[in-house]
């Protein structure tokens, strides 16, 4: 066993070749069986938990050189992934062909920018963001640059300036016109798609995180507000009055706000992706009615 440490002292991982040199086919065999041993890639074995970094460092081994993370695994590891992609994504090694397999995408992107992420050569987080943009639908695009601006790893003029070098590639257009809307203080996937819903049916943009100070000194922060109206909207996810606390908080919320005079609107994922208009046209004769005041 001591070879065997010897031997994963490094990555971790080895091939089926490596192993058999320390151990012998019926002990390996048993060891894959009971899980002290866990299959990372085809011919490639692992000790412990095969998680991210077991994958990439298999791949390391199988490739003869660090694999470079690009799309949503950099995303993921730049902390701005919006959706939930286990695949990983690397770009295929100079000199080397990897294939695309179960749990892997291999990808060719020549000219890409790089850079290192805790070691890892990684597509840079701007490239990173525009790229996984352009394969999304608008409101998913949209939720992706407010991830990754909201990460704090790129800026706006990032976002644009790897726009531009991606200028013809499938999906650009639409990226381009996101790019001026999209805003680090969009807090979740579902508030993106909702402003970009209001966005899109005219209304004016509203202040995203907004916070109110009761007449207690207590204060709230809400989703979506327009102050100069006292209008808010907030959205309700799945998991909305879950909790008796929950439930307890709300109540407080929407009677300290209402006690100053605020008018809160709540809103729903049917609401944003099956109702928009609907939903823009309450928000719409509320605002013109309290202007109007």
């Amino acid at each position: 066993m001591d070879e065997l440490e010897s031997l994963m002292a490094g990555q971790g991982v080895a091939t089926w070749a490596q192993l058999l040199e320390v151990l012998s086919r019926r002990t390996l065999q048993l060891m894959l069986r009971t899980g002290v041993l866990v299959k990372v890639w085809p011919g490639v074995y692992g000790l412990g938990e095969r998680d991210l970094q077991m994958r990439l460092r298999g791949l390391d081994l199988r490739a003869g050189e660090p694999v470079v993370m690009c799309l949503s695994t950099a995303a993921a590891a730049f902390g701005f992934d919006t959706e939930d992609d286990t695949t990983v994504h690397v770009l295929n090694p100079m000199g080397h062909h990897l294939r695309n397999s179960a749990g892997l995408a291999v990808h060719r992107r020549d000219g890409a920018p790089l850079t290192t992420l805790n070691g890892r050569p990684t597509t840079t987080a701007a490239w990173t963001a525009i790229e996984l943009s352009r394969a999304l639908l608008r409101p998913r695009a949209l939720a992706c640059l407010d991830a990754a601006l909201r990460s704090g790893t790129v800026d706006v003029p990032e976002l644009v300036h790897a726009a531009d070098a991606q200028h013809g590639r499938r999906g650009i257009v639409h990226v381009r016109e996101l790019i001026p809307l999209a805003r680090r203080k969009s807090e979740s996937q579902m508030e993106s798609e909702a402003r970009l819903a209001m966005h899109d049916g005219g209304l004016p943009e509203p202040e995203l995180q907004y916070e109110v100070v009761d007449r207690l000194g207590r204060v709230w922060r809400l989703d979506f507000a327009w102050p100069d109206v006292r209008i808010a909207v907030e959205y309700e996810g799945f998991d909305w009055h879950s909790t008796p606390e929950q439930l307890r908080h709300d109540r407080e919320k929407r009677a300290a706000l209402l006690d100053i005079d605020w008018v809160v609107l709540s809103i729903t994922a049917d609401d944003v992706r099956r109702q928009p208009s609907a939903m823009n046209d309450r928000i719409g004769q509320l605002l013109v009615r309290r202007a109007a005041a």
